[in-house]
């Protein structure tokens, strides 16, 4: 887990000129879980607009949404997020078809998420509607991001489903939305709060305090804060060198997050928001086990600090506007006492600053007819020093990027068309050697959704979309990898599928949802590393193409059983077939790494009176750790079942609940990535009240 060796400099954006400018089908399967693609708890938060103000009444259906989206949306929101068993954002979307989780095991450990096979650096996260950068590596680890304070995770396949955004929204192959929880006032409260507690295996401690005044008659202000505490000592079983029983080391953590916010609604619905937010870390990095080594001794240093604030006016508005800014400051010192410089041990040190600004305005000309002109500007500096020395600075990156977007949307009685252009001018300049450059890039994409009867239940949904990703400043300029005539990652993504949704509500299944997607993908030009003469020296290129054909099915149902007992039950079931098709490459028609051809999960929760009982399994079929499909990079497959049971109820005014977990039941012994074995059987217990 070596860093990237970089540093500062402070450099104009100029001279950049402006320059204007469906295959497969879905399938069917059988009742699901309101976990993944519950239709009644949906979507992104601006889209999740029903609330009365003063003489003004904004609603939109969530299920009409979800149901005539023209890409696949996955979502899991609160009370769905408390019933899985999960500590983090990262075990959340386990539970999200089309994903491979990338977990180097424990509470602290690195956590990623590669959709669809198209790579982690395709996938954007955003917070509250503003994305979480990182030009250092372009990975976000969404193990720093636990869910006491998130209220929903949507995921999307190829954007947001709607063109009222801004223009780093279109840019991704995939997005990830995070949308912070909003406080519930009672008509006599102007506070509210919960206090919570988490304990469990592997010396977990994990407190959390959420409380939020009201000051107005549509303003607040919340605080979130956080501890986390894990020794990260669990028993694994290794069969290198020999079956062996042995623990896990280094992989302890210490983390504090706090965060606060304020949100002011006037009368005709406009809202600002401001959000300030403090994450640190002090963690050990486990290293991989092989040649029967399983000491490790590096350690990382994390800091992270950002302010964003967000206006959008009423969306039901005529003419609509979001403006977002954001400044952030991320702090990281990476040391491995095993790797020996000429400046002594290694220890770095790395300064990623971002400026962060957008404007976004939609128009509707006709209430069939509307267009969005969107306009980004992010700034990113990188600093680095080894060994705290000021003469060991490393190169040091700016990258100015503009983003420029242009969409459209003809909504008619059974049809939903939209197409955007998206235009992206970058410029990277460094302090020595070579820098990348400037680039310019332009790629669309349209999507559709129709309803092809009378009866609204049923729709076919389709896009095709052109992205591509920028070589990050690791890729480019880290001193023992970088290569800065990398060009950046291309990528083309067709999806053709279908979803059906119905109500009954006066039967004993009473609502089930379906969505089905056939996806193919093709990757140009794909950045891949291949190490050294040690984990701290790789060489960076480009290779040729790589072609994914898959299937995503999600299904959920609800049903009322006698005795007033209801429950829950759900699937989803992805196939993906990622090949290498490079013309004449040593691994031609190999399948590329971490990707199994079959996975899915089963979420089954029966509730009745003050109890709730959980079931989760989740599988991952075998696939391979390397290009090479020989059976010494063979990783086989490997299943979890999770269990918990919850009691809520009522104490001298106050609301407690208490949930007992048993994760990895059967205590299997298993990898998601080679050579990190995860942990076997372990518990938690979670106690929370109401202030």
């Amino acid at each position: 887990m070596a860093s990237p060796l970089l540093s500062r400099v402070l450099n104009p954006f100029s001279n950049i000129s402006f320059i204007t400018a469906l295959v497969l089908t879905g399938c069917s399967l059988l009742c699901c879980f309101p976990a993944t693609a519950q239709v009644k708890d949906s979507i992104h938060q601006q889209q999740d607009t029903s609330r009365q103000l003063k003489g003004v009444q904004v609603t939109t259906s969530r299920a009409y949404i979800q149901a005539t989206s023209p890409v696949p949306v996955q979502v899991l929101r609160g009370a769905q997020l408390e019933q899985i068993n999960s500590l983090s954002v990262a075990d959340a979307i386990r539970y999200f078809s089309g994903v491979q989780l990338k977990d180097y095991g424990g509470v602290g450990g690195l956590k990623t998420i590669n959709v669809r096979s198209l790579g982690t650096n395709h996938t954007a996260v955003f917070y509250d509607g503003v994305e979480f950068g990182n030009s250092q590596n372009g990975q976000v680890d969404l193990g720093k991001f636990s869910l006491d304070n998130i209220e929903e995770i949507a995921l999307y396949d190829g954007q947001q489903n709607s063109i009222f955004q801004p223009a780093k929204g279109f840019a991704p192959a995939s997005a990830l939305y995070l949308t912070a929880k909003r406080p519930k006032f009672t008509d006599s409260a102007n506070f509210v709060g919960k206090v919570s507690l988490k304990a469990g295996s592997f010396g977990l401690i994990n407190p959390s305090i959420n409380a939020a005044y009201k000051f107005g008659s549509n303003a607040y202000a919340t605080v979130s804060s956080e501890l986390i505490h894990a020794n990260g000592r669990y028993k694994f079983t290794t069969f290198d060198g020999g079956d062996t029983t042995a623990v896990r080391h280094n992989g302890d953590i210490d983390a504090q997050r706090i965060e606060g916010a304020v949100s002011v609604t006037s009368k005709d619905s406009a809202t600002w928001k401001i959000r300030g937010y403090l994450y640190h870390s002090d963690r050990g990095l486990p290293a991989a086990v092989v040649n029967h080594n399983f000491d490790s001794d590096q350690r990382q240093w994390d800091k992270d600090i950002f302010v964003q604030s967000s206006y959008q006016t009423n969306p039901s508005n005529r003419d609509s506007w979001i403006i977002n800014a954001k400044y952030s400051d991320d702090y990281t010192r990476y040391f491995d006492p095993d790797i020996t410089t000429t400046r002594g041990l290694l220890d770095d040190k790395y300064i990623e600053k971002e400026l962060y600004f957008s404007v976004a305005n939609r128009y509707r000309i006709t209430k069939q007819l509307s267009f969005d002109i969107s306009a980004d500007y992010q700034r990113n500096q990188l600093d680095a020093t080894q060994n705290d020395t000021v003469q060991y600075r490393f190169v040091s990156p700016v990258r100015n990027q503009l983003l420029l977007a242009a969409a459209g949307e003809l909504k008619l009685q059974h049809l939903d068309i939209q197409a955007d252009l998206l235009a992206t001018y970058v410029n990277d300049t460094v302090d020595t050697l070579t820098a990348a450059g400037r680039k310019t890039e332009y790629t669309p994409a349209f999507l559709f959704s129709w309803q092809p009867f009378e009866n609204p239940d049923f729709h076919v949904r389709g896009f095709y979309k052109n992205t591509f990703r920028l070589p990050t400043f690791n890729d480019l300029y880290f001193t023992f990898i970088g290569n800065s005539f990398l060009k950046p990652e291309f990528a083309r993504q067709s999806d053709i599928g279908i979803t059906y949704t119905k109500n009954w509500q006066q039967q004993a299944l009473l609502d089930f949802f379906l969505q089905a997607d056939g996806y193919y993908n093709q990757v140009r030009d794909k950045i891949v590393a291949i190490p050294g003469q040690n984990l701290a020296r790789w060489t960076m290129y480009n290779i040729g193409e790589v072609h994914t054909t898959g299937l995503d099915i999600d299904a959920s149902a609800t049903w009322a059983l006698p005795a007033n007992i209801r429950l829950s039950t759900g699937i989803t079931y992805t196939y993906q077939n990622g090949i290498d098709v490079t013309s004449g490459g040593d691994s031609y028609g190999q399948e590329i790494p971490y990707t199994p051809k079959n996975s899915g999960s089963l979420l089954i929760g029966l509730q009745k009176g003050h109890f709730l009982l959980n079931y989760s399994f989740i599988y991952t079929g075998a696939r391979y750790d390397e290009d090479a499909n020989i059976p010494r990079n063979y990783l086989p497959p490997w299943y979890t079942h999770d269990m918990s049971i919850t009691y809520t109820g009522n104490f001298q005014r106050h609301h407690i609940k208490i949930t007992g977990e048993i994760n990895n039941l059967l205590n299997q012994q298993y990898e998601v990535i080679q050579n990190f074995p995860m942990p076997g059987r372990n518990y938690r217990i979670t106690i929370s009240t109401n202030i």
